[in-house]
């Protein structure tokens, strides 16, 4: 269904009640994992699947673990996979840490959701990621995103931060006004060994 790279417009997801990770957002996130063709990815957390998705339709010769613990959340992973065609992402229903421990090493790891676990799931990730592996984060609190830097630091990760504020236009009768979307953490990590500084 869709063709183009990242960025598909969040309103071609189906998604009730459950979060998502907007547009842009989503875009940054993905570009910020550094995907290949070929990449094994883990979405902890996957919500609507809107990661989940792009990346499969990126990753054609990979595979993505779409991880959720929530039921109606899973359900709709599966749905928004069907609705745009993927074959190669496999939904994985279960709560992090524990549903990843049987699960193939992954090559990236996008951390979307944690259910106040965040420190646990980033540890076992770590433990499982390939060899030049790479992790990204989303947060919307401070203290998730000093949690994540801490802990991926002390893995052995050198790490980035990038906060996106957007906002988005909206027609108040012949103005345009900018509603800001709520803030969110970007943090990145890439293997660099442990004892190094």
């Amino acid at each position: 269904m869709w063709k183009y790279g990242f960025g598909i417009p969040d309103e071609l997801f189906l998604r009730g009640n459950v979060p998502m990770t907007k547009e842009e957002v989503r875009a940054v996130s993905l570009a910020k994992l550094r995907l290949s063709r070929g990449s094994v990815l883990w979405d902890v957390g996957a919500g609507t699947g809107s990661i989940s998705i792009e990346a499969a339709l990126f990753c054609k010769d990979g595979v993505v673990f779409a991880i959720e613990k929530d039921e109606q959340a899973l359900n709709l992973v599966i749905k928004n996979a069907r609705r745009f065609g993927i074959s190669n992402l496999i939904p994985v229903h279960g709560e992090a840490p524990e549903a990843l421990l049987d699960l193939p090493s992954p090559d990236r790891i996008f951390i979307g959701g944690s259910k106040n676990r965040l420190g646990d799931i980033i540890k076992l990730s770590c433990e499982k990621l390939e060899e030049n592996g790479r992790v990204v984060i989303n947060t919307i609190t401070v203290e998730s995103a000093c949690e994540a830097v801490k802990v991926l630091e002390s893995s052995g990760f050198s790490t980035e931060m990038v906060m996106l504020y957007v906002s988005r236009a909206k027609k108040v009768k012949d103005l345009h006004m900018l509603i800001s979307q709520n803030p969110v953490c970007v943090i990145s990590g890439d293997f660099k060994g442990k004892g190094e500084s």
